[in-house]
Order: structure tokens, then C-alpha cells, then sequence
């Protein structure tokens, strides 16, 4: 890898009680890492623990679930060992995320620009008024061409493209290092879809600021990142750069997803190199 880790994943397990009151791992023995200015993909079907790994990047896995070996370290800090004060200046400042399903993520109480200031304001530190400019710049930054409006409206207000874009600002508030986007395209028709990526592409390479890539969809993410790690049952079962995973892939799993991504033909090479993982 050419990039320093910024997040560093080392068998990380999380684990969920079951029936017989002990744990299932959903996320089972998981490595990877995404350093500044690094692109990662991290492909598998829904429910394979994609965005469960990514949760537990942020310390956010959800209840009742844990985390039930290995670990998670952010700027070479350990996520468990985290403050509720470094914890906070992780998520959305350190690390940015965007969540699937935008509209159901922003608060639905506030106004588009109440959100993203306040999310400004938090994480750089900034007046009222300095802030809402930044808000305004970043809602524009998102291609929103009307980012006074958009400021105006609440979150039912809008399209899910507009709900996607705002995410986009709101997960750029603080300047993270790293931005996580989970499957930023899902329930977007094609051509929004390709709008969405493009800029995310763009706002990544003009900042320099890591990504790491999550989705079910391998189309998406051919054309965005260097490396990338597919996912089933919770495993990472293939990992290597991009072009290799997807003209020579190794595992029976991988070259399934392949073949079957619509509007992709599978053109496989054989079997040079070696990128199965574990």
C-alpha cells in the first residue's frame, strides 16, 4: 500500500446474541486498512458486514452488538480505547461518512443549512456566521446549484439526489481524512446515480482525502477506486488492486458478483496473481 494507514482494521470480530445466548459474528476476523489519499473498495452482497465494519471504524456499532476480537485504529489510536471527546472529534471530523438512505439519516426537525452549520461550527471551531458561509460553500461544493434554497428546505423536501448531495456536504464539515460512503447510490435511478459518483470522485481527488467505497454494486466502484475487498459472510475472501480483482479474479464468489453485475460484461484473464484473501 503507497499510503500511510489512517485506519488500520486487524481481525476485527462483531459479534450479535442469537438464541442460544451466545454470539453470531457478522464481521468475522476482517483486515484492512485506508490511508489519506488512498481509495478503497469494499464490495459484497447486503448483509455480507460491509457496513457493520464500517460502523465499528466510528465506535458506532449498534445494540446490542460488540465488538468480540481483534481491533480498530484511527490515526494509530485504538477506537475502543477513544474518549466520548475523541470520539466526537472522530466522527464527521476525523473520518466522514455517508450513510445510506440520505433522507432517513438528516434530522427531519431541522433545516438543511441548520444541519450542515451546525456540523461546521462543530468541527472547525467557527462563529455563527462563518459557519453558514462554509455551509453555503460546501452545499455548492456538492454541485446543489441553488445552495441558499436547498438551505431553506427540510429534509422531506427533497429529492433523494439533493438528500445524497447534502450528505455529501454534511460529511465533508469537518475536513475528515477519510471518507466513508455506504452505498451512496442506493435508491437513485441511473443517471443520478452516475451524477453522485462522478462528484464524489472529483471531491475526493481535489481534496486528497481518503475513501473507502462500500456496495453491493461492483460497476460503481470500478471506475472510482485503486484496491479493492470483497466481502461474503462476513469474511474478506479477495483483496488486491482493482484492475487485477476484476480481470483475473480467484475467488468462485468474486467471479459470481462479476458476472452477474448488470451492464458489465465478465472478461476474465486467468489466474495471474494472487489476491485471495486469508
Amino acid at each position: 500500500m503507497n499510503a500511510e494507514p489512517f485506519i488500520e482494521v486487524e481481525g476485527l470480530s462483531v459479534g450479535f446474541p442469537n438464541s442460544d445466548n451466545g454470539w453470531r459474528n457478522v464481521v468475522d476476523g476482517v483486515t484492512m486498512a485506508v490511508g489519506a489519499g488512498e481509495r478503497v473498495g469494499l464490495v459484497g452482497e447486503s448483509g455480507s458486514g460491509k457496513s457493520i465494519t464500517a460502523l465499528a471504524c466510528l465506535g458506532l456499532v449498534p445494540e446490542p452488538g460488540r465488538v468480540t476480537g481483534g481491533s480498530v485504529a484511527v490515526g494509530g489510536t485504538n477506537v475502543a480505547s477513544m474518549s466520548d471527546v475523541h470520539l466526537n472529534r472522530l466522527r464527521g471530523g476525523e473520518i466522514g461518512i455517508i450513510l445510506q438512505e440520505a433522507v432517513e439519516a438528516l434530522n427531519p426537525v431541522y433545516t438543511v443549512g441548520f444541519q450542515v452549520t451546525e456540523a461546521v461550527a462543530v468541527h472547525r471551531d467557527l462563529g455563527r456566521r462563518e459557519a453558514l458561509h462554509e455551509a453555503l460553500s460546501l452545499l455548492s461544493e456538492a454541485a446543489l446549484e441553488t445552495p441558499e434554497e436547498i438551505a431553506r428546505a427540510y429534509p422531506h423536501e427533497l429529492s433523494g439526489g439533493q438528500a445524497q448531495r447534502v450528505m455529501l456536504a454534511l460529511s465533508l464539515a469537518g475536513r475528515p481524512r477519510v471518507l466513508i460512503a455506504d452505498e451512496p447510490t442506493s435508491a437513485l435511478d441511473l443517471l443520478t446515480q452516475a451524477q453522485v459518483i462522478e462528484l464524489l470522485d472529483r471531491l475526493v481527488d481535489d481534496s486528497g482525502m481518503g475513501l473507502l467505497l462500500i456496495s453491493h454494486d461492483l460497476v460503481v466502484v470500478e471506475g472510482v477506486v485503486d484496491r479493492v475487498a470483497v466481502m461474503l459472510e462476513g469474511r474478506i475472501v479477495e483483496e488486491g488492486p482493482t484492475d487485477a480483482v476484476f480481470s483475473s479474479p480467484r475467488h468462485p464468489y468474486t467471479r459470481m458478483l462479476l458476472a452477474s453485475a448488470p451492464g458489465r460484461k465478465a472478461k476474465f484473464s486467468g489466474d495471474e496473481g494472487n489476491h485471495v484473501a486469508g
